[in-house]
C-alpha cells in the first residue's frame, strides 16, 4: 500500500491514525503540537516536520482538523503554494465544517488539479479507537472509490452519499439527533437524581427498555460516576450545534429542539466545562435548577 498522509492528531485524529497504523497502513503524520505525534512514531508512522512534507510523501492525505481556518492553513489555501500542494493528490476532509465551506474547498482543490472526498464520521473517541466509526463519503465516484478501502480499518460501515456536500449534510442531520438525544438523557438523569431516586436503578430500567441504545450505554456510566473525560467535548458539540443551526436557517427550517440544546451547551461552555464530555450539559441544568430555587 502507498504511504497515506494524516494531519490532525486531536481527540479523534490520534486514535484514528493509530488505528490505521496498527492495521498496517503506512503513514506519514503531522500535528501542530508535536507531542501528539509521539504515539504514532512509536507505532511505526513517519512524523513529518510540516504539512508540506506530508503532501510531498503521500498521494492521499487525510485531514482531521478543527475548522476551516485550520484546513486552509494546512493546505496553504489562498497562497501560490496551494496548487502545488494539492495537485495530483486526493484530499480527504474528515472533520466537521459547514457544508458551504466544503463545497467551496472541493471546487478549489479540483481546479488546482487535485481530487476531493468529504468523509465525516459518526462516533466519538471510543469508536475511533475500536474501528467502530460510521463514515459518510461524498465526491466524484472515482475519488470515493479510491478512498473507501483506505478508511476501512476505521469504520464499521461506510455510506456513499453522492456529491459533496451531501456527506456533511448527512453528518449534521445525524448530529442533530445525537445532541438532542444526549441532552434528553442528561435531563432525565437530572430529574431522577433531584427526586431522590436510586440513580443506578433508573439507568438500569432505561437500559432494559426500548430507549436503550449504544449512546445511552456509553453516556449513562459517565453520568453515574461523574467521569466527564471527553469522548465528545461540550465545546465541539456547541460548534456542531452552530453548524446545524446555520444549515437549518439557510434552508428555512425550524429546529426547536436543537435551539434548546444550543442554549444549554452555550451555558455549559460559559460555566467552564467546554473541555469535558457532552454529558457535562448537566452542569447547565443544575445551574438553571439552582436559579429556580433562589428567591
Amino acid at each position: 500500500m502507498r504511504l497515506v498522509g494524516f494531519i490532525g492528531l486531536g481527540i479523534m485524529g490520534q486514535p484514528m491514525a493509530l488505528r490505521l497504523a496498527h492495521a498496517g497502513t503506512p503513514l506519514v503524520v503531522h500535528n501542530r503540537t508535536p507531542a501528539r505525534a509521539a504515539p504514532l512514531r512509536a507505532a511505526g508512522a513517519r512524523v513529518a516536520d510540516g504539512p508540506a512534507e506530508v503532501f510531498d510523501r503521500a498521494e492521499t492525505v487525510i485531514l482531521m482538523l478543527a475548522d476551516g481556518p485550520a484546513i486552509d492553513a494546512v493546505l496553504a489555501r489562498g497562497t501560490p503554494e496551494f496548487a502545488a500542494r494539492v495537485a495530483g493528490h486526493t484530499v480527504v476532509h474528515m472533520g466537521t465544517t459547514s457544508p458551504g465551506y466544503s463545497h467551496g474547498l472541493e471546487a478549489d482543490v479540483r481546479a488546482a488539479g487535485g481530487r476531493y472526498v468529504e468523509a465525516p464520521v459518526s462516533g466519538s473517541r471510543v469508536p475511533a479507537e475500536t474501528g467502530g466509526l460510521v463514515a459518510m463519503l461524498a465526491g466524484e465516484d472515482s475519488a470515493v472509490a479510491r478512498v473507501r478501502p483506505v478508511l476501512a480499518p476505521l469504520c464499521r460501515e461506510t455510506f456513499v452519499c453522492g456529491a459533496a456536500p451531501n456527506a456533511l449534510l448527512t453528518k449534521l442531520a445525524v448530529n442533530l439527533f445525537l445532541i438532542t438525544l444526549v441532552t434528553g438523557l442528561t435531563e432525565a438523569f437530572h430529574f431522577a437524581e433531584r427526586h431522590g431516586l436510586d440513580r443506578r436503578r433508573f439507568l438500569d430500567v432505561l437500559d432494559a427498555g426500548p430507549m436503550a441504545s449504544a449512546v445511552s450505554r456509553m453516556k449513562a456510566p459517565k453520568l453515574l460516576t461523574g467521569d466527564f473525560t471527553a469522548q465528545a467535548a461540550a465545546s465541539d458539540v456547541l460548534k456542531n450545534n452552530r453548524l446545524i443551526a446555520e444549515a437549518a436557517r439557510a434552508a428555512g427550517l425550524a429546529s426547536p429542539l436543537l435551539d434548546a440544546a444550543h442554549a444549554l451547551f452555550e451555558e455549559t461552555v460559559s460555566l467552564g466545562h467546554g473541555g469535558e464530555d457532552m454529558v457535562a450539559v448537566v452542569r447547565a441544568l443544575e445551574a438553571r435548577t439552582a436559579e429556580l430555587g433562589r428567591p
